[in-house]
């Protein structure tokens, strides 16, 4: 590891893997929720890896964690949602990193598609599974974009751990 300036500089390969991830953890990103349908009902987690990819054809992305409990049900998925979360939505953000049926006493329905689709976030991207890659102790899932749900408001921003909002 070198400093000079008040930087660290490392080979993530060679050094604590607790260091590459707070250097990560400097990008703030937005929270979202995704869903999809199992055959023993509708599950969700919360997830950071979300991003644009293609606006012809419309095209997202995101990475679940193989180690995840909840990572086979993504995989085997056709269709799933993709929710962004609102300033005010903290407590939902919460609610699907602990249990991935948290569907209880939620604003929810089935969609076209049959993904589960949460009302009232700030945005949501139904999609059909496009591609999917090895992406080490992830994948990355490619979802084709078919609908568009959208309202005005304040993203819930993740930064350095913590949850934050725009100034």
């Amino acid at each position: 590891m070198t400093q000079s300036t008040g930087h660290e500089s490392f080979d993530p390969a060679d050094a604590d893997p607790r260091a590459f991830r707070a250097a990560l953890g400097r990008f703030a990103t937005g929270v979202t929720v995704i869903t999809c349908e199992t055959p023993t009902g509708p599950l969700g987690i919360t997830a950071n890896s979300f991003a644009s990819l293609s606006l012809e054809p419309p095209l997202v992305l995101w990475s679940p964690a193989k180690a995840s409990s909840r990572y086979p049900f993504f995989m085997a998925a056709k269709h799933f949602a993709i929710h962004v979360l609102g300033a005010e939505q903290e407590s939902l953000c919460k609610r699907f990193a602990k249990a991935g049926d948290a569907f209880d006493d939620l604003d929810w329905a089935t969609g076209p598609h049959g993904a589960p689709l949460i009302e009232g976030c700030l945005a949501r991207f139904e999609c059909e599974l496009y591609a999917a890659h090895d992406g080490g102790d992830h994948s990355i899932l490619v979802g084709h974009v078919l609908q568009v749900t959208a309202r005005p408001g304040a993203p819930l921003l993740f930064h350095a751990g913590l949850f934050g909002r725009l100034a």
